[in-house]
Parts: structure tokens; C-alpha cells; sequence
């Protein structure tokens, strides 16, 4: 059986890893919570890989957050990821884990590359200002798992996934990503009876979603190849405006009211896409689409007010 080392296992991502693992079956899960392992703390996560040896790390652990929280603590994210992704890496290493997955994101990518983004377009021009911090700590990840797949013979890769959202998604009105922010302004919208629904910036850019279920099947997909790439795309090589998703949004809430722009917000990137060509040639596609998964992830946040379990 399988061990694996599923790190940011109480995370959205994380979690839909571990849920992925139990469905299908083969694998002794292990997990620690933030209390039990500090992933910044490098004497601690050395000595956590050397008892447990896994046969897999997959690196889902991350400090994440939207524009906001990008905006306002570079310093924390650029920190704490960097830490979290060397201390797994070497750590890895050291243990004689044999395989890490490192998951990234798409902001690695140029904020003015081509459309739709191929993996080769990385570090061929200047970053999105308002997320330099993270994608550099993110970059800084992959290129560990790179080099060390190329220096000491280790199958240690990477995954960059677009947008995402799903269970157990952060609620935060300040920290979180642009749909479960969307998601609880429009259900609080509905439940006050407000007339308008106002977002930020001008509406225009287009984002492409994946749902976080099939970011995980192509996680564990990744982990059965031979020869998998250094780094690889993960989304629905489909997108849409922030208006068209505030749209679908409002619909999927209920909400009838009026939606608004603030263009004195920032955009962001204008777009983001991308190319899935590399990861489809390897067998995997996304299934779940976005109104689908866009209805499941209302009724969960519905759920997790009931249960008091919502990160608000």
C-alpha cells in the first residue's frame, strides 16, 4: 500500500486530496495538522519525514488569498510558502521519499503571456504586480522539484492548477478568491433583499475555474505516469468575464437583483488561460462543469452555515 503524506490536508485543496486517496483506494494516508507540524519550522518537518518515511509527498499545503490579501502581506506569503515548499522538498529528499508532487498555480505565469499560457511561457516576462510574492514562491517550488529531479535522479514534479473552488472553500469578505467571495456577497445580498450586487474592478477580465475534485483526480492521475513532465497545467482550457461568472453566480444564489462594476478596484490580470494540451496528451480531462460545480459549492457553503463549519 501506498503511504502518502498529504500536506494542507484541512485545506480546500488538500482535503478533496485526501477525499480523492480514500476513493480510490491503495493508499495509507498520513496527515498532520498545523498544531501537530509547523511545515515553516525545518528541524520539525526533517524529523516528521524521517519517522514516517511516505513513498508519496504531495505538497498542498500553502498560505493563499486573493488580491486583497496578496496586496496587503507579500512579505507572509513569499515567506511562509518559500519555507513551506524548501522544508518538504529537502526534507523529502533527505527521508528518501521517492516521489513529490508540488502544487503551484497558474499566477507563475507572465501577466502579459500569450493566450492561452503553455508551461514553456514561465519567466519569460514581468509577474502580475499584486501577486509577485506568491508566484515567485511558487516558482521557487517547481524549480526545487526540477532541479532535484535532475541532480539526484528523484521523481519529484509539479502541478500548476488554474482557479479553484469547491468544499471547503475560504468565505473570508477580504482574504478569500474571487467565487466563494462572490458566492457570500450575492447569498447575503439575497438574504437582506439588497436592490445591486457591486464587484470589483471593471468586470472585463476573463478567469478560467476548475473545480477542486478534478484537480484532484489529475493529481493522482500525475502520480501513476512513469515519466511525468517537470511541470504541468492543470485546468479547463475554457474561461469567462467576471461579470459573465458574477452573473452565473447571482443565478445560482437566487440572487435577481441588480450587478454593479467599481472600476476604482483593481483588476488584476487581464487574463488568465490555460493551455491543458500537455496534461490532456496524458490521458486526463476535467468533467465537472461550472455550473455543476458552481450549484454543489453553494449548497456546501449553505451547509457549513448551518454547521457553523463555514471559514467566513
Amino acid at each position: 500500500m501506498n503511504k502518502i503524506f498529504i500536506s494542507g490536508h484541512r485545506g480546500m485543496v488538500g482535503s478533496a486530496l485526501v477525499r480523492k486517496a480514500k476513493e480510490l483506494g491503495g493508499f495509507n494516508t498520513i496527515t498532520a495538522t498545523r498544531s501537530e507540524l509547523d511545515l515553516c519550522n525545518q528541524t520539525a518537518v526533517f524529523d516528521f519525514l524521517a519517522r514516517e518515511k511516505p513513498d508519496t509527498v504531495i505538497i498542498a499545503a500553502a498560505k493563499v488569498g486573493g488580491i486583497h490579501a496578496n496586496s496587503t502581506y507579500p512579505a507572509d506569503f513569499i515567506y511562509e510558502n518559500l519555507a513551506i515548499a524548501a522544508n518538504l522538498v529537502e526534507g523529502s529528499r533527505r527521508a528518501a521519499v521517492p516521489r513529490v508532487l508540488f502544487l503551484g498555480s497558474s499566477c507563475i505565469y507572465p501577466k502579459l503571456a500569450p493566450q492561452p499560457m503553455t508551461e514553456d511561457c514561465l519567466l519569460t516576462s514581468a509577474l502580475e504586480p499584486t501577486n509577485e510574492a506568491y508566484a515567485i514562491a511558487k516558482i521557487a517550488g517547481l524549480k526545487l522539484c526540477q532541479h532535484y529531479r535532475a541532480q539526484h535522479g528523484l521523481l519529484y514534479h509539479s502541478a500548476m492548477p488554474t482557479n479553484l473552488y469547491g468544499p471547503g472553500d475560504n468565505y473570508h469578505p477580504e482574504n478569500s478568491h474571487v467565487i466563494p467571495a462572490l458566492v457570500r456577497r450575492f447569498h447575503e445580498a439575497k438574504e437582506r433583499g439588497d436592490d445591486s450586487v457591486t464587484i470589483w474592478g471593471t468586470g472585463t477580465p476573463r478567469r478560467e475555474f476548475l473545480h477542486v475534485d478534478d484537480l484532484a483526480s489529475a493529481c493522482f492521475h500525475l502520480l501513476t505516469l512513469d515519466n511525468p513532465p517537470d511541470w504541468v497545467n492543470c485546468g479547463t482550457g475554457t474561461d469567462l468575464t467576471i461579470l459573465e461568472l458574477a452573473q452565473l453566480v447571482a443565478k445560482t444564489t437566487g440572487f435577481t437583483g441588480e450587478i454593479l462594476t467599481d472600476p476604482t478596484k483593481p483588476d488584476g490580470t487581464p487574463r488568465k488561460l490555460l493551455d491543458i494540451t500537455k496534461i490532456k496528451s496524458t490521458g486526463w480531462q476535467p468533467i465537472i462543469t461550472l455550473e455543476a460545480g458552481l450549484a454543489a459549492a453553494y449548497e456546501d457553503f449553505k451547509s457549513t452555515l448551518t454547521t457553523g463549519h463555514a471559514r467566513l
